[in-house]
């Protein structure tokens, strides 16, 4: 299972993306722009919160990875993203934004999870020995 350690920063999501076209390799033009899409979205929200009120905040870590998976008798791809930060699911509590209201009348935040709960086929949240790890799961439109 491939994996990088990479710091807590915004700066940290290009060596990643890097990183998961390495590991898609040509199958990345059939549905890459999704999984980088929500890979930026997720390693953006780590780098911004889950170290947040940390003094250590510039030494936070992320450990991510990929690995193709069975699921359901599909192939799929599964990106995922482990932190040490506050303790959070993405996932749960979190409201949904109304994206009828014109831009200027929304409130700021929140389209980032929705929309990756839309671009991805399955989506969790574990927290354990005082770490946050999301999986995103991916088919290939192929599969689909």
């Amino acid at each position: 299972m491939p994996e990088i350690t990479l710091c807590a920063a915004v700066s940290s999501i290009q060596c990643a993306i890097q990183f998961l076209r390495e590991q898609l390799g040509e199958r990345h033009s059939d549905f890459g722009a999704h999984v980088e899409l929500a890979a930026e979205e997720l390693l953006v929200n780590v780098a911004s919160y889950a170290y947040a009120d940390d003094a250590s905040k510039e030494s936070g870590k992320i450990v991510f990875g990929c690995r193709w998976v069975n699921m359901d008798g599909c192939d799929q791809f599964c990106l995922w993203v482990r932190d040490w930060g506050h303790s959070f699911d993405p996932f749960r509590g979190v409201e949904t934004p109304d994206i009828s209201l014109p831009v200027e009348e929304r409130d700021v935040g929140g389209l980032g999870v929705h929309l990756i709960k839309h671009i991805s086929s399955h989506y969790i949240y574990s927290g354990s020995d005082g770490s946050n790890t999301v999986e995103l799961y991916f088919k290939p439109v192929a599969a689909r």
